[in-house]
């Protein structure tokens, strides 16, 4: 079966909204970011995201895998194995994905951070 064509977003000129049109979604960066310690299986990736659907990670693999950021390899085995992996543009985003984590651990310990996320939603 084929999988339905994703819209491609709005032309820009802005280099951060382009990034952020290919980085966008609920999972998407939280998927790079465990995709850096190497080739994971569907059901490990969805381990380590508890919170997550497989609808929604099904959805955001393809995504990434469409825009270019993921690997998919299937293995003719019974039963069926899939490996996904960062791609070489996938692994560009590493310095950018670490540094995201490395502001997260400096700063979401800020009470005044934490009550500000809370007043929003």
């Amino acid at each position: 079966m084929a999988r339905p064509a994703r819209k491609p977003p709005a032309p820009t000129t802005c280099s951060v909204e382009a990034t952020l049109n290919l980085i966008d979604g609920k999972w998407k960066i939280v998927i790079l970011y465990k995709l850096l310690r190497g080739t994971l299986r569907f059901n490990e990736i969805r381990r380590l995201l508890p919170g997550v659907t497989q609808r929604m990670l099904t959805n955001q693999l393809r995504e990434l895998e469409a825009d270019g950021l993921v690997t998919r390899t299937v293995y003719a085995q019974v039963p069926p194995r899939v490996d996904y992996d960062l791609s070489a543009l996938g692994r560009s985003l590493e310095p950018v994905l670490l540094a995201m984590k490395a502001w997260g651990d400096a700063n979401l310990k800020d009470p005044n951070l934490s009550s500000s996320r809370a007043e929003a939603a």
